[in-house]
């Protein structure tokens, strides 16, 4: 009998739980470790954090739905790996710490043959003094709770809009290192529409601040889509999507600190600002989960399984390199660590080889520029993939691994821009290669006739049918296995 272990259930996961459970027969056992006891759609809680949705439209408990697919589900979160065993038995393990009502705090060991390290990010609100919803002076979209919380907050200043009072709104990014700059981007357009749609807006000043050196970065250091028969920079195509909604931007910056009511930041010209605000959305930068790697002797390894950042180290080229160095084959494909084959991670639980925006630091030495988005379609692709692998290899069909580089595949984005059945509207956009490729594709570096992007109210109905679609598909209802990632 194989065991296979996945730390965390979200999106990449959760995918790898369900299509190693759907391939592997029942003498092999398939276990998922996550310290919460629900699964969330994160694309949706946009939706919540203005109030169109209530949190429990994208959450759901993952107990019955593991129990019904074959799935062991541990409520709990991994401490320590020990990929060799330990003294008295060569069997490899995680420790895990129960979350789990009375027994919240117990260390149990949980055995593995193949382990796929999910965990996501740690939410590093504390990077920046006062950011984030936790006892700091921002809110957040980066989980259900957050997003509900911010969602009141949103109603605080509609109500005082309404008796005549001016509000400024100020969304973005509060780190000069953070890689979330679509998720703040659908936030603020979304929120920009339900100020109209409340009848408010003449009231309201909205104000974007971000890490990118331009608008339409995303991390991605920025994408040409074909539109109308151009090709058009990103830049142009959000540029005037703000512009069309009178919407403010700050870029090249880095948020030093956020005090109530005010955040201080940092340009790239190393100037010190600061800007007043009554409401604040700032998404915080990512970390590793921090988990700790020993081998059998107790001896610390994790800097063999991880790197600096504390995200897991895989099959990709970590060399040090100037950024004009870098190719797109230096990213990875199989997930596998270098130093053991049968640990894996997928989804932002990867440590990424190099930025794909170019890096820029301020005249005053501060890193301002995005870090690699690997989150959604891309995270459940991986996801699949190393799934298979393990699964071949298990059957004895193939030992060669699963391929799927972020340089090789392309992903589809629905942006949220306002949401209403009649008038909302969402930017549809596709990219391929998700990680440019310039020796493939030398003038832009991705595939123009696979690269475009467009906006409006087909959009919005494509991002309604993905919400249900994508929910229907993580519940393990009848047909999920034929929708696609």
């Amino acid at each position: 009998m194989a065991r296979v272990v996945i730390l965390g259930a979200g999106v990449s996961g959760h995918t790898a739980a369900s299509f190693a459970r759907r391939w592997l027969g029942k003498e092999h056992s398939v276990t998922v470790v996550s310290p919460k006891p629900t699964y969330n759609w994160i694309p949706s809680n946009i939706w919540v954090g203005i109030g169109l949705m209530p949190e429990h439209k994208v959450v759901f408990e993952l107990a019955p739905v593991y129990a019904k697919a074959g799935i062991e589900f541990v409520q709990a979160k991994a401490v320590s790996i020990h990929p060799e065993g330990s003294a008295d038995s060569s069997s490899p393990y995680v420790v895990v710490e129960s979350t789990l009502g009375t027994s919240a705090g117990t260390q149990t060991r949980v055995p593995y043959d193949y382990l796929i390290n999910a965990t996501g990010p740690k939410l590093k609100f504390e990077a920046t003094p006062g950011l984030g919803p936790e006892g700091g002076n921002s809110y957040s979209v980066c989980t259900e709770s957050h997003a509900t919380e911010t969602s009141h907050a949103l109603d605080e200043s509609v109500a005082r809009m309404r008796r005549g009072e001016k509000q400024r709104f100020l969304v973005g990014t509060g780190h000069g290192m953070c890689t979330c700059q679509g998720a703040a981007f659908e936030y603020i357009v979304n929120l920009e529409f339900e100020l109209r749609r409340r009848k408010v807006r003449d009231k309201a000043e909205i104000v974007w601040i971000s890490n990118e050196y331009e608008l339409g970065d995303f991390g991605m250091g920025g994408m040409h889509l074909k539109y109308g028969g151009y090709v058009t920079p990103s830049k142009i195509f959000t540029e005037s999507l703000f512009a069309e909604r009178g919407l403010h931007w700050i870029t090249r910056s880095h948020v030093q600190k956020v005090d109530p009511g005010r955040a201080y930041y940092e340009n790239l010209e190393g100037d010190q600002r600061q800007i007043d605000f009554d409401f604040a959305m700032l998404l915080p930068p990512f970390s590793g989960v921090g988990m700790l790697a020993q081998d059998r002797q107790g001896t610390d390894i994790t800097s063999r399984l991880f790197a600096p950042n504390g995200f897991m180290k895989v099959d990709a080229d970590y060399a040090s390199k100037s950024y004009e160095e870098w190719r797109a084959r230096d990213w990875p494909s199989t997930y596998q660590n270098p130093s053991y084959d049968n640990v894996f991670a997928v989804g932002i639980a990867f440590a990424p080889p190099h930025a794909i925006s170019r890096p820029r630091t301020s005249k005053t030495g501060t890193a301002i520029s995005p870090t690699p988005p690997r989150t959604g379609m891309p995270s459940a692709i991986i996801g699949k993939a190393v799934a298979r692998t393990i699964v071949n290899r298990i059957q004895g069909s193939s030992k060669a691994p699963q391929r799927a580089s972020m340089a090789e595949m392309g992903a589809a984005c629905v942006a949220s821009a306002g949401a209403n059945p009649f008038t909302g509207t969402a930017a549809s956009m596709v990219v391929y290669p998700i990680v440019p490729d310039f020796e493939r594709y030398p003038d832009y570096g991705r595939d123009t006739d696979l690269t475009y992007g467009e906006i409006g109210l087909a959009g919005h109905w494509i991002k309604i049918g993905l919400h249900h679609l994508f929910l229907h598909k993580a519940k393990l209802r009848p047909g999920w296995a034929m929708i696609p990632e």
